[in-house]
Order: structure tokens, then C-alpha cells, then sequence
């Protein structure tokens, strides 16, 4: 009787933690929903200590909808909503295909706020203190078993329910960590900040991949 019980509780404690989960979730998600454009700067690191990989940088995104506008290791890379274009200056190349919005295995610039919404299990994990900032970590865990990710860990900032970090920890041993550094919405951004000018680029090799 006592071993039934005691499943019982942890059963109902397990419950409460992925509904709580799920609400700060939904939370975010309606947050984020309800900005025209979000513009974030924000730190990217890299950590695989099997491969002797450690590396850090710093980069920016604009989202608007489904489309962005991604600064980071000297790339550029532009989604319209139906292409991605790749533009790296230091070889004066352009890379152009098409972008598998539907890809759950996949965490694009544009899904980064929401890709929680399919395709995870999520349960509460540690809060943390940042700076006087209370960061509530939600672990995700893949629901395809083919998926290259074994985990993520999403920060929420729990008074502005805004995403602070995201640790994407891969099957092959490496971990990826993004931490918001600054976070604007409702910008004022050009009309063509999402569009692709190629007069501007006369002297690159245009590579069409599909």
C-alpha cells in the first residue's frame, strides 16, 4: 500500500511540473506572438570537449514572422519566408536554397522562440540567479529518437517571460549555448531588410542549390 502511494505522489508531482512547464511555455509563446519584430544580440558558444572544441562569438538576429536576418561568425544569412540566402563576404559567395520550415529536428532563427511547440516533452528543471534575474530552466527532450539533439535546456526569465538562454545538447557531444544579451521588440526596421538585392553583390559567385 505504501509503495502504491508513494508512486501516487510522484506520479502527481511529475503532473503538476509538465503542466506548469507547458503554462510558462504557452506563456513565451503568446509573448512572443504579440511583437510585430523582435531585434536580439546575443552571445553563441560552442563546447565539445571530446573534439577539442571550444569556441565563442557574438552575434544579432531581426525576426519578423517567419522571416530574418542572422549576423554571426562573419556570415550573413537571410530568410524571405521561401528562400535562404548564405552570404559570406570574406570569399564573395552566396549560397541560395530553399528552407524546410516543417524540419522539427531543426531550430532555425525563425523558429528560436518557438520551436518548443512541437515535437518536445518538456519538464521543469533549476532556476537560477542572474544577476538579480530569475531564470526558470524548462528541459525539452526530443520526441523522434533519430533526432541529433538529446536534450534542450530553455531559460525563461520568469518576470518578463522572454527567452534568456538555450543549451542544445547534441548526441555527438557537443554543446551549443545562446545567451540573450539584449532583447528589443516592435522595432522600426526597413521595408527591405528581408529581401535580397542582388545588384548589391555584382562581384559575388551566386551558387543556386535548388
Amino acid at each position: 500500500m505504501r509503495k502504491i502511494m508513494f508512486l501516487i505522489f510522484v506520479l502527481g508531482i511529475t503532473a503538476g511540473q509538465a503542466q506548469s512547464a507547458k503554462d510558462l511555455l504557452d506563456e513565451v509563446s503568446q509573448k512572443v506572438k504579440g511583437y510585430t519584430n523582435i531585434v536580439i544580440g546575443f552571445k553563441y558558444a560552442i563546447n565539445n570537449p571530446t573534439e577539442n572544441v571550444s569556441q565563442e562569438t557574438r552575434g544579432d538576429v531581426a525576426l519578423q514572422g517567419n522571416k530574418y536576418r542572422l549576423n554571426l561568425m562573419g556570415t550573413e544569412q537571410l530568410y524571405d519566408g521561401k528562400k535562404l540566402y548564405v552570404i559570406i563576404p570574406e570569399d564573395e559567395e552566396i549560397n541560395i536554397s530553399s528552407q524546410n520550415e516543417e524540419d522539427d529536428n531543426s531550430i532555425t532563427p525563425s523558429k528560436m522562440l518557438t520551436f518548443y511547440e512541437d515535437g518536445y516533452s518538456y519538464k521543469m528543471d533549476i532556476v537560477q540567479d542572474v544577476k538579480g534575474r530569475k531564470i526558470q530552466f524548462v528541459k525539452l527532450t526530443p520526441i523522434d529518437s533519430k533526432s541529433d539533439l538529446k536534450e534542450v535546456l530553455l531559460g525563461i526569465d520568469k518576470q518578463t517571460k522572454h527567452i534568456y538562454k538555450m543549451i542544445q545538447k547534441q548526441n555527438n557531444g557537443s554543446n551549443v549555448t545562446f545567451t540573450v544579451t539584449s532583447f528589443k521588440t516592435n522595432q522600426p526596421l526597413s521595408e527591405t531588410l528581408f529581401m535580397f538585392e542582388e545588384s548589391k553583390y555584382e562581384d559575388y559567385y551566386i551558387n543556386r542549390l535548388d
